[in-house]
């Protein structure tokens, strides 16, 4: 239930700031401009505005959430955590002959992580040692272990008990409760149970946090981006895996362009070229470029020529489509006004039908290189030696996740800032788009 209010809390506070802060920008501080000249602005597209403080406040909340979801040390409302401490409880064993003993249990739970630690000699951390207890009387004696948070251990209590197994003794009770093979019983800590054989078993309690193997804390990444920037990773520094996946992904798209936009003009301008090649693009739009990597290979080998050309195709059909679009989007009454005031076509192609194309093409190339960003990690299994893809997957390998992270928030935080260059260029080469 705590974790419950502590999302809702989350979620409500981003939406109230959200509607009060739009509430008193849009009265106080609100801007002159194009978009005011407006007599409507429902569903015209271009007189809708990103709100920056409703986009800072989303990034926010995002990473409360992280925070909240995660075993940050960041002073910040989280969701319940795992349990970690001593638990205690006790089992029943029986034997043949009907006679009973109880026994107590000890574990003690410590953080996953610790493991991962390194202690003031540069050696990596050691788990805590297991609780002292005394064995006591009867032939059932105390048990004491070490257990990890999100762990899951089977204890087995019959290795210095004096009857074992083979003698007939069965657990039949767990904190005075009767209990059966495969059954569980939930306590504060945990879960405890018995396996399938009758074997004790303890979980502990996880909470709603998730463990680091799954999601690591935020400064926990930053840790790992400011290693990698200082140790590398396989050899090549997060730079070097940065520099090569964007060199290869701006190749790619760069070929992609310049080969797909003069086809979809010529699919828009000329019944031969729409013929002649829309078979051809209508094929191979539709096939992913994951879909070609073994072609790549047996073609053109595992070097960096074979994943350039697959993040070239992958941008290839769709600049071609955004161009052949934008040339069919272009409005007739505009080329019989260019005609009648005696343009040739070279005049019609440059003043007309180019510069009302541009926003379709614009808007292809945003697309194409989010379709590029997302292929240069499958091209980058082929054999490559460095890259942000290579990174992830190697790193996936061995269940790392924070440079697994730390990937994808690179690859993230680059695609947007090319896509925000895009849009920015778009808007001062295509001012007039969305007013004429």
């Amino acid at each position: 239930m705590t974790g419950i209010l502590v999302l809702a809390l989350y979620v409500g506070a981003f939406f109230g700031s959200y509607l009060i802060l739009s509430r008193l920008l849009q009265r106080y501080f609100a801007r002159e401009g194009f978009n005011k000249l407006k007599t409507v602005t429902f569903g015209d597209e271009s007189a809708v505005k990103a709100n920056r403080i409703a986009s800072f406040l989303s990034v926010i909340t995002v990473f409360f959430l992280w925070v909240a979801f995660t075993n940050s040390a960041i002073p910040l409302p989280k969701l319940p955590g795992p349990f970690d401490g001593d638990v205690t409880f006790t089992y029943t064993a029986t034997l043949p002959d009907g006679a009973t003993d109880d026994a107590e249990v000890t574990i003690r739970v410590f953080r996953e992580d610790i493991q991962q630690t390194l202690d003031e000699d540069g050696n990596p951390g050691r788990e805590p040692p297991a609780p002292e207890v005394e064995p006591g009387d009867g032939f059932a004696k105390n048990d004491s272990l070490t257990v990890a948070r999100y762990g899951f251990k089977v204890i087995p209590v019959w290795n210095n008990d004096d009857v074992s197994k083979s003698d007939g003794s069965k657990i039949t009770h767990l904190n005075g409760q009767p209990v059966e093979p495969g059954q569980k019983i939930t306590i504060a800590e945990g879960t405890i149970g018995l396996t399938d054989k009758g074997t004790p078993t303890f979980e502990p309690k996880t909470g709603l946090r998730m463990a680091r193997l799954y999601l690591p804390a935020p400064e926990v990444v930053l840790e790992r981006f400011i290693r990698l920037n200082q140790e590398g990773y396989q050899g090549f520094t997060l730079w070097e895996h940065t520099r090569y996946s964007l060199q290869r992904v701006l190749l790619g798209f760069l070929f992609g362009a310049l080969i797909g936009i003069p086809i979809g003009y010529a699919m828009g301008l000329t019944n031969w070229s729409r013929g002649w090649f829309d078979p051809i693009v209508e094929f191979m739009r539709p096939v992913p470029p994951l879909a070609l990597i073994p072609l790549m290979i047996i073609w053109f080998g595992i070097g960096e020529l074979s994943k350039v050309i697959l993040l070239f195709l992958a941008a290839l059909w769709i600049m071609i489509i955004a161009a052949r679009s934008g040339v069919s989007g272009v409005a007739i009454s505009k080329v019989h006004a260019a005609y009648s005031l005696g343009a040739s076509k070279w005049q019609i192609l440059s003043r007309v039908i180019v510069p009302n194309s541009l926003p379709e093409i614009f808007t292809g190339a945003r697309v194409a290189m989010g379709v590029c960003w997302g292929t240069v990690v499958a091209a980058e299994l082929v054999a490559a030696e460095v890259g942000l893809g290579k990174m992830i997957v190697v790193a996936s390998k061995f269940q790392l996740t924070d440079i697994v992270l730390v990937g994808i928030i690179l690859i993230g935080i680059i695609g947007f800032l090319i896509d925000v260059g895009v849009r920015a260029l778009e808007n001062w080469l295509v001012p007039w788009k969305g007013r004429v």
